[in-house]
């Protein structure tokens, strides 16, 4: 069987056991709501601010420059929605391969001449187009924004988050992957995947407490850190390789275990 065509056998087979299942509808409808959430009140406590300065605009003119749309409204908000994916995404990972191992479904693939790499493939491409539907409505905060604010933001600002946030969410979609054929167990496999998360996460906070070398490399190896490079515009080619490498390296993991898994069934 082809690489191409059993990779979208299993993207399919996958995609149709996340909306037969609640899992893809709660973290869809959780991400909306917690996200909207965000926006908007962010939105309204900006609009807040610029009610206030504009009572003293015309005794200082100055004063205006200091309520940036950017920085109080557009980072905030897509800064925040890397919390909610580190919560959501062991949900969306942790059924990929433990759910195939507690129901023995595993030793039907294993036994099929689909590879493991498009397996891995599949699967993966499945989960990323769960989590696009998941960013899908956010793109109507920028639409509000170029909308109705004044000055607008440039539709380019939007286009390098969105470009951070996909990145991202494969980096985080392979760790969940890895875990996940790490256990029979969904529980132990999502507890596993948001340690992993978190990890990547605070190692921001403990960068910004050390200094010379050590905070070099921690910055270095902090998603956060290259995530925020993108929310404020900048896309860095050794940010591109970055988050390319940590995805291939945990799809990579997890095809050698699932090779390993195969060879002992």
């Amino acid at each position: 069987m082809g690489a191409l065509r059993g990779t979208w056998i299993i993207a399919r087979r996958e995609l149709e056991g996340y909306f037969l299942s609640p899992i893809a509808y709660v973290a869809i409808a959780g991400f909306t709501i917690l996200s909207g959430w965000i926006f908007f009140k962010l939105v309204a406590r900006y609009t807040q601010l610029m009610g206030l300065y504009m009572q003293f605009v015309f005794q200082n003119p100055e004063m205006l420059s200091r309520v940036n749309l950017h920085a109080f409204v557009i980072e905030p908000t897509y800064l925040n929605l890397t919390i909610l994916l580190v919560i959501l995404f062991p949900m969306l990972t942790m059924r990929l391969f433990a759910e195939e191992r507690r129901q023995h479904t595993d030793e039907l693939l294993f036994t099929s001449p689909i590879s493991t790499t498009a397996i891995v493939g599949g699967k993966f491409l499945a989960l990323m187009g769960v989590y696009l539907l998941m960013l899908l409505p956010t793109v109507l905060y920028p639409a509000v924004l170029m909308k109705y604010a004044n000055p607008a933001p440039a539709i380019s600002e939007f286009i390098s988050i969105y470009l951070g946030l996909i990145l991202m969410g494969m980096c985080f979609g392979a760790v969940g992957f890895f875990t996940s054929c790490l256990t029979t167990n969904q529980i132990v496999a999502a507890v596993s995947c948001f340690v992993v998360l978190l990890l990547f996460y605070v190692i921001d906070w403990v960068a910004n407490t050390t200094s010379g070398v050590t905070r070099d490399v921690l910055s270095y190896i902090s998603l956060i850190r290259r995530y925020q490079d993108f929310v404020k515009g900048m896309v860095d080619l050794k940010s591109l390789i970055y988050f390319l490498s940590v995805t291939l390296l945990g799809l990579t993991l997890a095809k050698y275990s699932l090779d390993s898994l195969r060879l002992r069934s």
